[in-house]
């Protein structure tokens, strides 16, 4: 039995709200993932998993009503199309922890996938994208696409093996996760030379986000496979902080908004996105607001960047 959700209020654009994913039926699916595993010695729940509130709270700045033009788009965001959009509410706390909300979120997205939906995941920590990776082993190869300042091969920190700091590792795990690009990486963080040298082994391509700014955001696509199923997620410190100022781990240099759009539209250009989130956003340290609605402005552009592919058709 798929599971219902908490719901919540306002919900993405004021879309409406459908908690109960067995009667699913939408072409676009917002999904809140709060909560992460923890490591030792940190509050659980910690602040991001107050972000897809937040977002959610924003996005009502950024449209004023889906008739309205959107430049990013050149059109109205759904195009003047019968396009379903629904806001699923969040994947609640579960009384065994993390091992049993990353269960109830794996089979969330299961759900939604096999449904038909696209997901696009509100989350929680790095953490929270390890159900999603697992949820989409009836759609593999997946090309996985990373936007981070970190690499997050760590296999444990302090005997925690799905925190935040080992997504992509898990990832390199599963059977149906094809190629990995992590993209936007500078400066310094929790892995050490073992988990770089894990990651290259592996086959890992690592890009620096000084070669996005000195070659361009076309030059990386060029390097990704034509007409994949890409997975795409964004950890809110691989943008540079004047745009994503609300991350533990703000780092000068990171890609700007323009670039991370370009990649999220040339995905969807080359082949299929399956799904997409948007993780560590902290709104206590937001500045205006403008992490939650430089990560609700994303979420538009996957939107109508998929309607204008015929994602729906």
């Amino acid at each position: 039995m798929p599971p219902t959700l908490n719901p919540v209020a306002p919900s993405f654009l004021d879309f409406p709200l459908h908690t109960d994913l067995a009667s699913l039926d939408a072409h676009i699916a917002i999904i809140g993932l709060p909560h992460g595993d923890p490591y030792p010695g940190e509050p659980d729940p910690n602040d991001q998993s107050n972000a897809p509130a937040a977002i959610r709270r924003e996005s009502g700045r950024l449209v004023l009503g889906l008739d309205h033009w959107d430049f990013d788009l050149d059109g109205p965001l759904l195009d003047e199309r019968s396009i379903r959009v629904v806001d699923c509410g969040d994947v609640p706390r579960h009384p065994d922890g993390a091992r049993g909300h990353y269960a109830v979120a794996e089979q969330a997205l299961r759900t939604i996938l096999a449904r038909g939906a696209l997901p696009l995941v509100l989350g929680g920590d790095h953490g929270i994208p390890i159900p999603v990776f697992r949820a989409l082993a009836d759609h593999g190869p997946v090309t996985l696409v990373q936007v981070d300042a970190h690499l997050d091969w760590r296999d444990e920190v302090g005997g925690v093996r799905e925190g935040y700091s080992s997504p992509m590792r898990r990832a390199s795990e599963l059977d149906h996760m094809g190629e990995i690009f992590q993209i936007g990486l500078r400066a310094q963080g929790s892995a050490r030379a073992r988990e770089v040298r894990d990651a290259r082994n592996h086959g890992a391509s690592l890009i620096t986000a000084y070669e996005v700014h000195e070659q361009g955001m076309d030059t990386v696509l060029a390097r990704i496979p034509d007409g994949g199923r890409y997975y795409l997620t964004i950890d809110a410190d691989g943008l540079d902080p004047a745009v994503m100022p609300a991350v533990a781990g703000p780092a000068p240099g990171g890609l700007s908004f323009a670039q991370v759009r370009r990649l999220i539209h040339g995905l969807i250009g080359k082949g299929r996105l399956l799904g997409m989130d948007i993780v560590e956003i902290t709104p206590a340290r937001d500045l205006n607001g403008i992490s939650s609605l430089t990560a609700g402005q994303l979420l538009l552009n996957a939107m109508g960047g998929a309607v204008r592919a015929g994602y729906f058709s």
